[in-house]
């Protein structure tokens, strides 16, 4: 934090040579006094200027800008939720391309993609490393949705594993049985087999 502002008081007083500044005397406990709330003010300015960029805030900085908008991103670390944060604040006119709109997506912790169907006002938004629905859907559609310009018809793509891919993490029914997964957990298990499937 630097010098103490009792310290930086009592240097400031000395030169003068009208007062006593030993520890332990009474001009010294008001300095301290006086000391002790200029740095607590300094501690409050500095968290202040903290929290005032976006760049630093660790807090309610963050919790401030979230504040303005219809959707928290879907983040949990200060580093994620600055990222979100910054990327929607950069959404304007011009940011309706596909590439600006999937790092918006990225930038607000979203593991989807947003591709051109090739047909005007038609697009989809695909999972890449999610295999089938992603937990918690309905809220990662409402803020995809809230990304997305208004007049685009969205469709959602979700993939499964093919018969391939389950072959190749297991040989048979009995090994794939033996995991405890259900049916819906071996079609939906993933250890980096989608990339093969072009899905990234």
């Amino acid at each position: 934090m630097g010098l103490r502002h009792e310290e930086h008081l009592a240097d400031l007083l000395r030169p003068l040579g009208v007062y006593d500044l030993r520890p332990g005397t009474i001009n010294r406990g008001e300095l301290a006094a006086y000391g002790g709330q200029l740095d607590r003010r300094r501690e409050e300015l500095e968290d202040t200027a903290r929290e005032m960029s976006l760049a630093t805030a660790q807090g309610f900085g963050l919790e401030r800008v979230e504040e303005l908008l219809p959707y928290r991103p879907v983040c949990t670390t200060a580093q994620e939720r600055r990222a979100a944060l910054a990327a929607l604040l950069r959404i304007s006119g011009d940011s309706f391309t596909p590439r600006a709109i999937n790092d918006t997506l990225r930038g607000c912790g979203l593991n989807a993609r947003a591709e051109e169907t090739g047909r005007p006002g038609y697009v989809r938004v695909l999972f890449p490393e999610v295999a089938g629905i992603p937990q918690g859907f309905e809220g990662l559609r409402a803020i995809i949705e809230e990304i997305l310009p208004c007049h685009l018809d969205i469709t959602y793509v979700f993939w499964y594993n093919t018969w391939g891919m389950v072959a190749q993490r297991h040989p048979t029914w009995g090994h794939a049985m033996g995991t405890g997964l259900s049916w819906y957990g071996v079609a939906t298990e993933h250890d980096g087999v989608w990339e093969e499937a072009g899905l990234v």
